[in-house]
Order: C-alpha cells, then sequence, then structure tokens
C-alpha cells in the first residue's frame, strides 16, 4: 500500500502504472460501506486510488465539519487487506491553496432534497470531486447509492463536463436490522442507535405499499412518516417520493423510477437513507 500526501506524489505514483484505474473517494472513518467500494474496484480495474480527505467545502458554517470522525491510522489498517492500492491524503491546504477560486456549480439535479437544506453542499461535493478526478484521472470512479443525490449531481457532471470516466453506483450496504452504514452512524448513543433503523421500516412500509398498488406520491410519503412518527427519537428532516432521474418531486399518480428518501435527526446524527421503486417499469 502507498500513501500520497501531495498531488505531486499521487501524479508521480499514477505514472508508474499502466492499465485501469478504478478510483473511491471518501472521507475517512472508512466501514463496511467504503470497504465494498474499493472491492469493486479491485476486481474491476487494475489499480484503485482510494482519496481520503474531510471536504470543508461541502459543510454548511453549522454544520460539523471540525466534529466529523477521523482515524487516519485506523483507515489505513482497514485498507491493508488491499496491497496494492494507494491512499490519497491530502491536506485542506494542498486541495485548497492559497487564493484557490474555482468551483462547479451542478444546477437543477442538486436544487431539492439535500441540496434545499445544505446551501452550498453540492458546489464543495462537485468541486472536489472534479479536482480529484483531474489528479487521479481514473477510467472508473465508484460511489455509494445511499447518497443518491451525490450520485446523480456527479453523473450529471461527468456528463456535461466530458470527463472520460464511467460512473458506477454501489448499492447501499446495511446492517443486519437495516441501518445504512455511515460514518455519522458513530454519533448515535446505544439508544439512538437501536431506533435508527426506522429510516429503513420507514422505506420498506412504503415500498409495499407500491408493490401492492399504490402509486399516490402523497400516500407514499404519508406511509413513511406515519412510521417514522412511532420513533419518538426521529426528527423528520424531510420525506420525499421523487423522479429518479430528474429527482423533481413527484405529484399525483406516478409513473417509471422514483426515489423514495428521507433524512431524519436521532440525537446528533442526522441520517439519510434511500431506495428506488420502478426501476423495472
Amino acid at each position: 500500500m502507498i500513501v500520497c500526501e501531495s498531488i505531486d506524489a499521487l501524479r508521480r505514483e499514477r505514472k508508474l502504472r499502466t492499465g485501469t484505474f478504478g478510483f473511491v473517494p471518501t472521507m475517512g472513518y472508512l466501514h463496511e460501506g467504503h470497504l465494498e467500494l474499493v472491492r469493486r474496484a479491485n476486481a474491476e480495474n487494475d489499480h484503485v486510488v482510494v482519496s481520503i480527505f474531510v471536504n470543508p467545502t461541502q459543510f454548511g458554517p453549522n454544520e460539523d465539519f471540525n466534529a466529523y470522525p477521523r482515524d487516519l491510522e485506523r483507515d489505513l489498517a482497514m485498507l491493508s487487506a488491499f496491497p496494492d492500492v494507494v491512499v490519497f491524503t491530502p491536506s485542506v491546504q494542498e486541495m485548497y491553496p492559497q487564493g484557490f477560486q474555482t468551483y462547479v456549480n451542478v444546477e437543477a439535479v442538486s436544487q431539492g432534497l439535500e441540496g434545499a437544506r445544505r446551501p452550498g453542499h453540492f458546489r464543495g461535493v462537485a468541486t472536489v470531486v472534479a479536482k480529484l478526478f483531474n489528479i487521479v484521472q481514473p477510467q472508473r470512479a465508484y460511489f455509494g447509492q445511499k447518497d443518491a443525490q451525490q450520485l446523480a449531481v456527479i453523473r450529471q457532471m461527468v456528463r456535461d463536463l466530458a470527463f472520460p470516466i464511467e460512473i458506477v453506483g454501489v448499492p447501499t450496504v446495511r446492517a443486519s436490522d437495516g441501518l445504512a452504514l455511515s460514518s455519522r452512524n458513530s454519533y448515535l448513543t446505544p439508544e439512538e442507535r437501536a431506533a435508527a433503523p426506522v429510516l429503513y421500516r420507514a422505506l420498506c412500509a412504503a415500498q409495499a405499499r407500491y408493490e401492492s398498488g399504490e402509486r399516490d406520491a402523497e400516500t407514499l410519503r404519508e406511509t413513511m412518516r406515519a412510521v417514522l412518527a412511532a420513533e419518538p427519537l426521529a426528527h423528520v428532516d424531510y420525506v420525499s417520493v421523487a423522479d429518479a432521474e430528474t429527482l423533481c418531486e413527484c405529484e399525483g399518480a406516478i409513473s417509471g423510477a422514483v426515489l423514495l428518501s428521507m433524512a431524519v435527526r436521532i440525537g446528533r446524527a442526522r441520517l439519510i437513507d434511500n431506495i428506488t421503486l420502478g426501476i423495472n417499469g
């Protein structure tokens, strides 16, 4: 395993290798969901680069940038299972040097859901991912479907800016009780952790209504809200039934693929989750 702290060092390592590169961008504090991305990249490419960088530009002024969990030694130990991986661990100064002033803004697909509640978040995501793509120059990049809007934003950016990169969405990895794995799960107390699977239960309840023939968008939203309301520790930010491609909120009868998603606060943790319905029509 090679660890590079600077852009120049990463580029030198990149030049030493031929063949295809898979890229897994992370903010560290790795879990099994991240490792699944690395496994996919490792299976589908000759080489793998993993970045570990807590990106300040995607955090709002009242968000958890300073508190976001970090443990580089632990992360590197987990990645040691992949001996040929190159790990890029830049500093904030390396990625945003003095005088930095160029940002990437993906318009419509970033406006609702997380974008509406976290102004500037996706500008920060798109900017850092575009810069990482330029540094690593991979053939494929791997993102978890848990962050469905982020995946949509990155795919739109890649299309619009003609990056020669295949974006691979990897299914959400869940704990045995259905909770989507997330670095922010570390914020949960034992009592809160026991409550957290309510997100997945709410999604599954709406999915069951859909599979029984329900197609009214508001009925599906109300189904999710009812399950969440039964958990006293869950404080709903939003529930959504949106077009899976445009992420525009659905009204009335739905058709085609739709994304069911939500953000819920449980204690210190703001958790998100989603599932997609109607993929096959």
